[in-house]
């Protein structure tokens, strides 16, 4: 049975899920053969078999791993020989739950608000009630609001990436000399907004806007090569 990764899809084929892009990056960092499953968000019944309504899923023979984090463990676990995830074992995975909690919480919430009109923008038309009212009643307020305030928003996000422009300026990776799980996992938070809104998060952040763009170059250009929808 061929490995599949069941992954958030928009209009026009736009996979701008930045968990997702974690486990994208991390299958191909681990050199291993798997075929991409587009859902949308109210594709619930595709992903049924996982036991919950979220993606990315990961079906691997007799084993379905759901959740972006826990899929890293299982492949970090489950294919020792091949490129690791958290280098040097231990420490080196300490340090990515680390960073996959500081994204989680930190970033990824505060760059909801800074580009949620234009992500909705990008939604599959089938699935744009069903964001518009889930997130909504999330945030508290409406789509267009949100995007009229944004502004205020962002001088709290620039805060939140200092600690990261500030490691960047001294190594090339989040991880170190070489890319690693805790580079994919900002990766995916950085494409996901370059995949739905023109805003740009890299302004006035030049190591990571270089940091970037090395992202984008792995792997023969797989980030490079998504485009937006148009």
């Amino acid at each position: 049975m061929p490995r599949k990764l069941f992954e958030l899809v928009g209009r026009d084929d736009n996979r701008f899920s930045p968990y997702c892009w974690r486990t994208l990056m991390a299958l191909t960092h681990k050199r291993l053969d798997f075929e991409r499953v587009p859902c949308r968000f109210t594709d619930k019944e595709r992903i049924a078999f996982s036991g919950q309504g979220r993606v990315p899923v990961l079906s691997d023979g007799a084993h379905t791993v759901h959740d972006s984090w826990t899929i890293a463990e299982y492949l970090e676990d489950s294919f020792p020989d091949r490129p690791p995830l958290f280098p040097g074992g231990t420490p080196s995975r300490a340090l990515a739950r680390f960073v996959n909690a500081w994204a989680d919480t930190a970033i990824n919430p505060v760059i909801l608000r800074l580009v949620i009109l234009d992500l909705f923008r990008h939604v599959d038309p089938a699935d744009q009630d069903y964001f518009r009212r889930t997130r909504e009643e999330r945030l508290g307020d409406t789509l267009e609001n949100l995007h009229a305030t944004r502004d205020r928003h962002i001088p709290a996000f620039r805060a939140a990436l200092r600690p990261l422009e500030t490691l960047l300026k001294s190594q090339a990776f989040v991880s170190g000399e070489a890319p690693a799980y805790a580079d994919f996992i900002v990766f995916g938070t950085f494409q996901w907004a370059r995949l739905t809104s023109p805003l740009d998060l890299t302004a006035e952040t030049p190591a990571i806007r270089t940091w970037r763009e090395r992202m984008l170059d792995l792997f023969d250009g797989l980030g490079r090569r998504a485009r937006p929808a148009q």
